[in-house]
């Protein structure tokens, strides 16, 4: 079988979809990964992977380079006749699928990676965008076999007459490896509460400082840090200038893109991420492996990870207030962050291994194969 996983960005395939590449190569496929260029495609390539570049823009404001992308979705399908394509994100959705129809394709795979800025923000010229993706999604998961992330977000494209329940399947987020992701005994001297996490407004950062300044003007000890890079590609995204004034004024520390995130889930004493809406937040799975107690928001996404007051708790969106009351309340008392703690662990293994969702991806695409002949 012939398959081809395409993605808006080679960070993304690098870091959420690597096992599953892998693993497809393993049993035996042919994989071509499709992406615009970046750090991670030479990384991809290095690997041995057959990397394909696409020119796409994720910002999409030209129409004529917009078509021109489709078109180039469409060449490349067209001359590789693949036998399954799987689609990332709303743009990969939108061009690969049309361009899997119009190539002929017999089995498409669309993985709704979460709502994203499109649904989640309300201004007047997102809500007329909001209106003309519908239409597109529409067209483009018709006859495709849809992944959703959590029932929240299903449930929003049932009603919104964007999918039908018998063409969807929940398979929560991309997985960790627990054999990797593991507690160690490595904690910080003084508390540290780490976000990891592409800087975006609708992960919470605003309130995560705003919350680091509450807990420090009462003289509790602890350290702040936002773990992850800018995303300039992002209307969502925090500039530089704004994380860079935060460390001047010691509220937080930010350590930008790092590739050892292991490391640093083991060596922090709380895991926070007050995001407004997630598909399935790696971040928090990864630091649930990892044993460590969660602090997040009662959203789709996060709520999938967090149970609130046993491994973690969960605190209503944009509220600085109670999610600095949740963070001081781990920060006092290590006994309940060690008992959190091994409660996440047990629910990263049970429920989102690496080896669960990958199995349950591939048999998705048996199924898709045996169906479409």
């Amino acid at each position: 079988m012939k398959i081809i996983l395409f993605a808006n960005t080679d960070w993304y395939l690098y870091n959420f979809r690597l096992r599953l590449a892998q693993e497809i190569l393993a049993r035996g496929h042919e994989l071509i990964l499709l992406s615009p260029d970046g750090l991670h495609a030479k990384k991809l390539k290095n690997m041995g992977f057959n990397w394909k570049k696409i020119d796409l823009d994720r910002k999409g404001g030209n129409p004529i380079r917009e078509i021109r992308t489709l078109a180039q979705v469409v060449r490349i399908y067209s001359h590789e006749r693949p036998d399954l394509v799987h689609h990332f994100t709303v743009k990969c959705i939108i061009y690969g699928s049309l361009a899997a129809k119009l190539s002929g394709i017999p089995t498409i795979i669309n993985a709704v990676t979460g709502l994203g800025y499109i649904f989640l923000n309300n201004d007047l010229k997102t809500r007329i965008i909001r209106q003309i993706v519908k239409g597109f999604y529409q067209l483009a998961l018709k006859n495709t076999q849809v992944i959703f992330q959590n029932e929240d977000d299903l449930k929003i494209f049932i009603e919104n007459k964007l999918v039908k329940q018998n063409q969807s399947t929940v398979i929560p987020g991309s997985g960790v490896d627990t054999n990797v992701f593991k507690p160690v005994k490595n904690e910080t001297a003084i508390p540290m509460v780490v976000i990891v996490s592409r800087m975006l407004k609708d992960k919470g950062i605003y309130e995560f400082v705003n919350a680091a300044r509450m807990i420090k003007a009462r003289g509790i000890k602890a350290r702040f840090v936002l773990v992850g890079d800018v995303d300039e590609g992002n209307p969502a995204s925090l500039s530089h200038d704004e994380l860079s004034d935060w460390q001047k004024e010691d509220v937080v520390e930010w350590w930008g893109w790092r590739d050892d995130v292991v490391g640093i889930y083991q060596q922090a004493s709380v895991v926070c991420l007050p995001s407004y809406r997630e598909g399935i937040s790696k971040s928090l799975i990864e630091a649930a492996a990892c044993g460590k107690p969660l602090v997040a928001t009662d959203v789709p996404g996060c709520r999938d990870v967090v149970i609130d007051g046993k491994n973690g708790f969960l605190v209503p969106p944009r509220d600085s207030t109670k999610l600095a009351e949740a963070i001081s309340l781990l920060i006092g008392d290590e006994r309940l962050r060690e008992r959190m703690g091994k409660q996440s662990r047990q629910i990263a293994i049970k429920q989102f291994s690496l080896d669960k969702i990958i199995h349950a991806t591939l048999l998705l695409y048996e199924k898709g194969v045996i169906g479409g002949e």
